[in-house]
């Protein structure tokens, strides 16, 4: 491997930036509105985020454990490819890039959504020719808009991991800063009041444990990005051994920011309205900016300063998903290729930057469909996301169980044997619909699904064929 080595540039806080940039997306800013606090409220909100941390990183445990053993890139691939064999690391991967390679797009479209729901008085790109697909508006000025950010990020990911740990880094601070100065001006508004908090469950759900396990239920989406850490591991500047800190840290803050934007949405209530039950409602049929009640409440809280404040969070966010997975999906691509399960050119790295630009490239050539398919297609490919890091879970979970086992590691044989089955369970509520949770795929998602698989089959029977 020394011709075909990654350069060790990522420091820690490189590090926790990929990760936490990764989790936090534009999804956390809307959430709150569609599903959080329709779902669970406050209250269930906020103990269904401690109780996914504290699922989360049992898992990161077990990464933590592989990623002593092959700090190397590739993650969940090598990690299964050692002990189970190229065939399951094959399937753990294929599920698992699609997992991180159908974020990308998603984050380079969501850009233009921040400009056409909130800056769209600072500038519009909804111009050029259009059409509708699946019900969506799909304006050449919006997907200009994204092609853009596709090609720019995917330079920026060829020039080499020093310059894109840096300006995830940078972008990060950003996302940070924003949600940390409106979440500190509701705490101080003497407007706020914690009865804007009551009630803290539905009043149309009487059974309060599973309006908290429907929350929790979404979590393996909601927090998918803490598990690139291991796609990045041959980079990290420093041991392995602190991988585990910086995964507990970037979940801690991940499931903090979740419930900081839950807290900015009713922190004040829109004057006529008694509870924030009545306010959601209402925004579901508003129009303006009260349809996204994080953003209107932000502007209740701070005005115009304070919208802007929390779009530059936003767009930092969507910035910082985008870099990190093209990131990890580089380096899982790369991990393939390097093991021969996929074609050798996407081993090669950029002569002076050594990075995988033939990985990096690949990515870009199919992001760039995505733009012209609308959101809402998008979003069926999307979906099955949760289902791609749940196996990525599972697999290593397995994985860590069966090395706990022959080195007598009975933490580890416990946190292995407990993340497999939270996984498992995750998957289930992905793929059999359950009453009142409501996560599992659409039809739509399920053809993609299925065109996936039979992709995934007939293109390792090929490559086999060639061996």
């Amino acid at each position: 491997m020394s011709d075909k080595g990654l350069k060790k540039q990522l420091s820690p806080l490189n590090v926790w930036a990929l990760a936490f940039g990764c989790i936090i997306g534009w999804g956390a800013f809307i959430m709150p509105g569609e599903i959080f606090l329709v779902k669970a409220g406050p209250l269930g909100m906020a103990l269904a985020m401690l109780a996914a941390a504290v699922i989360l990183i049992i898992i990161s445990i077990n990464y933590y454990y592989m990623i002593k053993r092959y700090p190397v890139a590739g993650g969940e691939f090598i990690y299964v490819n050692a002990i189970f064999g190229q065939k399951n690391a094959f399937i753990c991967s294929w599920f698992l890039m699609l997992c991180y390679l159908s974020i990308v797009p998603l984050n380079a479209t969501a850009l233009a959504l921040i400009f056409r729901t909130v800056l769209h008085n600072f500038f519009d790109f909804q111009f050029g020719f259009h059409y509708t697909i699946a019900g969506y508006d799909v304006y050449m000025g919006e997907v200009l808009l994204a092609l853009t950010a596709l090609c720019l990020f995917a330079w920026l990911s060829i020039r080499g991991v020093s310059v894109t740990g840096k300006f995830q880094t940078l972008l990060v601070m950003c996302l940070v800063g924003g949600i940390a100065v409106v979440s500190v001006a509701a705490i101080l508004n003497p407007q706020t009041s914690w009865a804007n908090f009551s009630p803290g469950f539905p009043p149309n759900i009487d059974n309060h444990l599973v309006a908290i396990l429907s929350i929790l239920a979404i979590s393996p989406w909601a927090f998918v990005g803490f598990d690139t850490i291991p796609q990045a591991a041959e980079e990290f500047n420093f041991s392995p051994a602190r991988s585990l800190f910086i995964m507990i840290i970037a979940i801690l803050f991940g499931s903090a920011a979740y419930v900081a934007l839950n807290m900015i949405t009713i922190a004040i209530l829109p004057s006529g309205f008694d509870n924030w039950v009545a306010y959601i409602a209402a925004s579901k049929t508003a129009s303006g900016l009260m349809t996204l009640p994080t953003f209107y409440s932000t502007y209740l809280l701070l005005g115009q300063a304070g919208l802007i404040a929390l779009s530059v969070s936003v767009i930092a966010a969507i910035l910082s998903g985008l870099l990190g997975f093209y990131m990890a999906t580089s380096r899982l691509i790369f991990a393939m290729a390097r093991d021969n399960v996929i074609p050798a050119v996407f081993s090669e790295l950029h002569e002076k930057y050594k990075t995988p630009r033939n990985a990096i490239l690949f990515i870009l050539a199919v992001s760039v469909i995505a733009p012209f398919m609308g959101r809402t297609v998008l979003g069926w490919i999307v979906d099955m996301a949760s289902l791609g890091a749940a196996v990525g879970y599972a697999y290593t979970s397995l994985v860590a169980y069966k090395y706990a086992t022959d080195n007598d590691d009975t933490i580890v044989k416990v946190t292995g044997l407990l993340g497999f089955a939270f996984a498992v369970l995750f998957a289930i509520l992905l793929l059999v619909p359950i009453p009142y949770f409501n996560i599992s795929l659409g039809r739509e998602s399920y053809f993609f699904l299925l065109v996936w698989t039979v992709m995934g089959y007939y293109f390792y029977r090929s490559r086999k064929g060639q061996d």
